[in-house]
């Protein structure tokens, strides 16, 4: 059954988010540079991150740190590649799905997508051509329930 209501506030957000990094977490491709490499503590990281995309989503919460710094660390410490960020917004696309519908939802999934192919680009060479077509948005993947 699809959620029909759209994303409204900072508790929705907070339940996206926990979803989205069960998800993450778990992730054979994705999960071991949450877990393993950076060793994300995520009830620290949650509040970081739900501010990024209250401001992102509803242009309320200050959110001042740089976004691209520890990516950019994980990068050093093992590549991420087209795949990994692929992954990441075929599992942020889900998770949206899965809970919300609506205008916001939307901005939501797109915003998540430019955020990971601009990341990807800082971290290459400055475009996605020859990343071997690992990145492949898919919103109709069916993500079981973590939250």
């Amino acid at each position: 059954m699809r959620a029909t209501r759209d994303i409204s506030d900072r508790h929705d957000l907070d339940v996206l988010l926990r979803r989205f990094y069960g998800a993450a977490f778990a992730d054979p491709l994705i999960g071991p540079f949450f877990t393993e490499i950076a060793g994300t503590d995520l009830e620290l990281h949650l509040p970081r991150i739900a501010d990024f995309w209250e401001r992102a989503l509803f242009r309320t919460a200050g959110y001042g740190r740089d976004a691209f710094a520890p990516h950019a660390a994980l990068h050093s410490a093992r590549p991420l590649t087209a795949a990994h960020f692929g992954r990441w917004v075929q599992l942020w696309q889900a998770s949206v799905d899965g809970l919300h519908s609506g205008p916001r939802a939307e901005r939501a999934k797109a915003q998540g997508e430019r955020i990971a192919l601009a990341m990807l680009r800082r971290l290459g060479d400055g475009s996605t051509e020859g990343t071997g077509g690992g990145f492949v948005p898919l919103a109709a993947l069916e993500l079981r329930s973590v939250a």
